[in-house]
């Protein structure tokens, strides 16, 4: 019945903030703000995980890798959005949207298990009461498989809910209620039964977020145990400072990603537009905040990379003398 209109839809007109024009040259002005010390500060840190040799640990490889994806989320999806912003057309090509939507998706689902991987990683640490074993236990042949893993679970995941949702019907209706091609917002948008999409997103979910945060749960379940065994004070608190920046980072991400995709919406319960303007605000803390936050709480409450940074700077600085 509808294979007549699968064709009638060639661009989405993203709705964005452009009914509120003062709020949306704010949220240009801190978008950008926040795009360009998103880059800077995960790129930083990209460069000394590579450069610094002390660095060349487990943990900081997965840290590289969340920096790459984060760099990778917030170019696909705010590129577009920041474009839009200057050249005040808000609109985006079907195959545009499509693209934006498979990285916006891969790149969060990686996130979801690479923090997975990070958390078992953090338990090894912890658990193992040699340091020197540490090395041997979490050595290459283990982490490589776990990162690829990640970003395999990641990709895979994607190319099914991109793949459904951008074969489903659109008739006359092309106006995305958000800032990017988000796919309940593009759900809400078809005009043919998205029940196999609602059923494939509840895999999705289970998959690629209830199952790591399941078992980020449990290593940290086993960290509290192990230091609370541990008798000085002094070396509970160095065995959890160790973990302390990935646990900030878990509980931003999921604290933000749980409320705008943890249960997917059918087309029948469509919300009124303040609550969509409520979602694409905190889709948009999402997005920009926390790639942002990333590196400076790494950063922050991490002496090795705090060490690292400033050799790195007293190098150049020599050099350049």
């Amino acid at each position: 019945m509808f294979q007549t209109n699968l064709t009638s839809v060639t661009f989405f007109f993203i709705l964005g903030f452009s009914h509120y024009p003062k709020v949306e040259v704010i949220i240009f002005v801190l978008c950008l703000l926040m795009y360009l010390i998103t880059l800077l500060g995960n790129i930083i840190l990209i460069s000394i995980t590579v450069l610094d040799s002390h660095l060349h640990k487990p943990m900081y490889f997965f840290l590289s890798n969340l920096s790459f994806l984060d760099i990778w989320y917030t170019s696909s999806a705010f590129t577009p959005m920041l474009t839009n912003f200057v050249s005040g057309k808000h609109t985006i090509s079907f195959l545009g949207c499509a693209v934006q939507m498979y990285f916006s998706l891969a790149m969060g689902a990686t996130e979801c298990v690479l923090l997975s991987m990070m958390a078992y990683d953090r338990y090894v640490a912890i658990s193992i009461c040699y340091p020197l074993r540490y090395p041997v236990v979490m050595r290459k042949n283990a982490y490589l498989p776990m990162a690829a893993g990640s970003w395999v679970t990641g990709l895979v995941d994607s190319v099914v809910q991109t793949s459904f949702a951008m074969q489903l019907p659109f008739c006359t209706n092309n106006v995305i209620n958000h800032f990017v091609c988000e796919i309940v917002a593009i759900l809400k948008l078809a005009c043919g039964d998205i029940s196999i999409n609602v059923i494939s997103m509840e895999g999705s979910n289970l998959i690629v977020w209830v199952i790591p945060l399941l078992v980020i749960s449990i290593s940290y379940i086993f960290i509290v145990a192990t230091i609370l065994r541990i008798p000085s004070t002094e070396g509970k608190r160095k065995a959890f400072s160790t973990c302390s920046a990935h646990l900030t980072v878990v509980i931003i991400f999921y604290g933000t990603i749980f409320f705008m995709y943890a249960k997917p919406k059918s087309k029948s319960s469509v919300d009124a537009d303040n609550q969509d303007i409520i979602e694409a605000l905190i889709s948009l803390f999402y997005g920009v905040m926390t790639p942002m936050l990333n590196p400076l709480i790494y950063s922050l409450r991490n002496k090795d990379v705090k060490a690292a940074v400033k050799n790195m700077m007293s190098r150049k600085t020599s050099g350049g003398m």
